[in-house]
C-alpha cells in the first residue's frame, strides 16, 4: 500500500490492531535498525521465541514486516524478518471512509453491499 491509498476498513483495523501491542511496537523499533532473524531478535528485545514468533505473525498478517526463510552455511533454516514499506495517513476522514468499507465477520461483505441489500429486500 503506498502513502495515498486509503485502507479498507478490514485491513486499517489488522495494522491499529498489531500496533496496539508493545511488544509488537517494539519488535517494529528493532526491526527497523535493520532484518534479523528470530533467535537474535528475541535475544535482543528479551522475549522467548514462541512469542516473539506469534508476535511476528500478528506483524506480517497485517503487512507491516515480512518473513523468508532463508538457509544457513551449516545448512540451518532461519527465518528473518524485516520492516516491510508502510506509510497511513490516520485522519477522520480516512477512518470513516475505512470504516464504510468494513465486512461483517458472519459473511465478508462490505458494509455498503449490506446496505443496498437491505435496501432491496
Amino acid at each position: 500500500m503506498n502513502a495515498i491509498e486509503t485502507p479498507t476498513g478490514d485491513d486499517l483495523l489488522k495494522v491499529l490492531a498489531a500496533l496496539g501491542n508493545p511488544h509488537r511496537m517494539r519488535i517494529v523499533a528493532a526491526l527497523f535498525g535493520g532484518r534479523n532473524y528470530v533467535s537474535r531478535l528475541a535475544r535482543e528485545i528479551g522475549m522467548s521465541r514462541p512469542l516473539l514468533h506469534m508476535h511476528l505473525q500478528r506483524l506480517e498478517a497485517a503487512g507491516l514486516v515480512v518473513g523468508t526463510l532463508e538457509l544457513s552455511d551449516s545448512g540451518k533454516a532461519m527465518k528473518f524478518f524485516e520492516v516491510a514499506p508502510f506509510a497511513y495517513e490516520l485522519t477522520p476522514a480516512v477512518v470513516a471512509r475505512a470504516a464504510a468499507t468494513l465486512s461483517d465477520s458472519a459473511d465478508g461483505e462490505p458494509a455498503e453491499e449490506r446496505k443496498e441489500g437491505a435496501k432491496s429486500t
